[in-house]
Formats: structure tokens, sequence, C-alpha cells
């Protein structure tokens, strides 16, 4: 089964839609999340707002990209209405009127990942579940999202990035592999010198930044001088800067969404292997 991670970038339309937009979301929730269990294909899904500036919708997934969007617009159509009376230059609303244009305009608003892991990328989430349900296992193990976004230094600061991530990008997924508790993670570079990353993570905040420290430093060491405001390197030497570098960038996840809530990294792969 191919995976895919799925970035929408909605650009807010003005300060006081930034602000609306937490306390709005949450109502229409629910109905993604019914709307994303009936397609069965959705591991996770969480939205965040970046300043003034944007909305991102991220979504952790079964198959392509492009039919998601399209499948994930016939069922959702009132979220999409709700979210676009925030965003600039929409397309026409109701998206029940036009499915089609705003299947254009999402296709359009998509970021690719320059990065990507899964944990477990031959399952999906039918598989995961299915192996849950004859197990008769329900698992007690919290998730959570991390969601940073970062200012690259400059334009050549960015080039200067896509080239080192080539270079760590096969030693970073078995660094990420051996971390044990990361579902998803993925790196998305953003118009006008701008850096995401993104994952979702079991368990303890403070021990899952110190498997990254222990484990992936290099990859941040990589990363970091490209970066405003970026910890210091490195970062296996400036452990407590990384933590609070992490917890200040961290961006609250609006209806955070998980296809097998209280199963572990580990829960899923002991499963599959049963």
């Amino acid at each position: 089964m191919t995976q895919s991670h799925l970035v929408i970038d909605f650009p807010i339309a003005a300060p006081a839609s930034a602000k609306a937009l937490p306390e709005e979301l949450p109502a229409v929730m629910p109905d993604l999340a019914k709307a994303q269990d009936d397609l069965g294909t959705v591991h996770f899904s969480r939205f965040m707002v970046e300043g003034d500036e944007k909305l991102l919708f991220l979504s952790d997934i079964d198959g392509e990209v492009d039919p998601h969007i399209e499948r994930l617009v016939e069922s959702a159509g009132p979220v999409f209405d709700a979210i676009f009376k925030h965003v600039d230059d929409p397309p026409a609303t109701p998206v029940a009127g036009d499915p089609q244009r705003v299947i254009k305009w999402l296709k359009h608003h998509v970021r690719e990942p320059s990065y990507t892991y899964f944990a477990y990328e031959d399952a999906s989430v039918q598989d995961i579940k299915a192996a849950a349900s004859a197990a008769g296992f329900t698992g007690n193990t919290s998730q959570a999202p991390l969601l940073t976004y970062m200012s690259i230094k400059s334009r050549v600061q960015g080039f200067a990035l896509k080239l080192a991530g080539r270079s760590i990008r096969d030693d970073a997924y078995e660094a990420n592999d051996s971390v044990g508790t990361l579902h998803f993670s993925h790196w998305v570079l953003f118009p006008k010198n701008h850096l995401g990353f993104f994952t979702i993570f079991d368990g303890d905040w403070d021990k899952y930044l110190q498997d990254f420290v222990e484990k992936v430093a290099f990859a941040f060491d990589t990363i970091f001088p490209h970066v405003d405001g970026g910890p210091p390197t490195p970062v296996a030497k400036n452990p407590q800067a990384f933590y609070d570098w992490a917890l200040e960038n961290n961006h609250p996840p609006i209806g955070f969404y998980s296809a097998y809530p209280g199963l572990g990294v580990q829960d899923i792969r002991a499963l599959l292997t049963d």
C-alpha cells in the first residue's frame, strides 16, 4: 500500500480570520472525523494556524493525494465551506455547488514534502484496524503531533538546505526508525523561504525529544544553521536549547484525528507480525 502525506496550504484572508479559525473549526471537526472514518484511508490528520498568514491541513493517508482530495471534497464539503470563509481568494461556495472547482483549488494549494518517513509503510489503515480487532487489542498509548514552521535565512540557504536534505535522507530514515515511537514525519519546503517539520509520535514529550537528540541529532545539525532562530548546534551538546526551541515552536493542533487511537508504533508492529 502506497502511503502519502497531504499538505494543503490555505492562505488566510485577514488577522481576524486567523483568530477566528481556532475558535470555529472545532465545531466542524466531528463531521471531518466521520468523513475520514468513512473513507477508511486516513491514518492521522490535523490543522494548524501559522501566524496571520496560513492554515495548514496535514494528513497521512493511504494511496495517492489527488484521488484522496476528490473523495474528501465529496464527503466533507461543509467543513471546507467553514474554512473558505476565512481564506484569501477562495473558490465559490458552497462546495456542493461546484465541487470540481474546489478540487482544482485544493490541488493547486498542495505542498509536496521534500522528505517523508513512515513507520509501517506497507500497512494500510484497514490492515492495522483489522489486526487490532482480530487480537482484541485497543491499546492505551497516547499519540500527539509535533507541528513546527521555520523561516529559512535566505533563498540561497534554502537551496543549500535542499542539497543537504538529499545527503541525509537515507541515514535519517534509519535513525527515525530507531526512535521507535515515531509514526510519521515529513519536512515540507514552503514558498517565501519557509520550512515545516511535522510528526506524529507516541508517549511523553520529553522522552520523544530526548530520543531525537540521541538518534536524529545529525539531521537537525544540518538543518538548523540555515534557519532563523534555530537552536545552537551540535544539538547533542545543547539538548536544553533544543527542548526549549521545540516547545516554543510547536503549534497547537486543531482537530487532531487518529484512525487507531491508543495504538503505539510498537503495538502496531507487533500486531502486524503476529
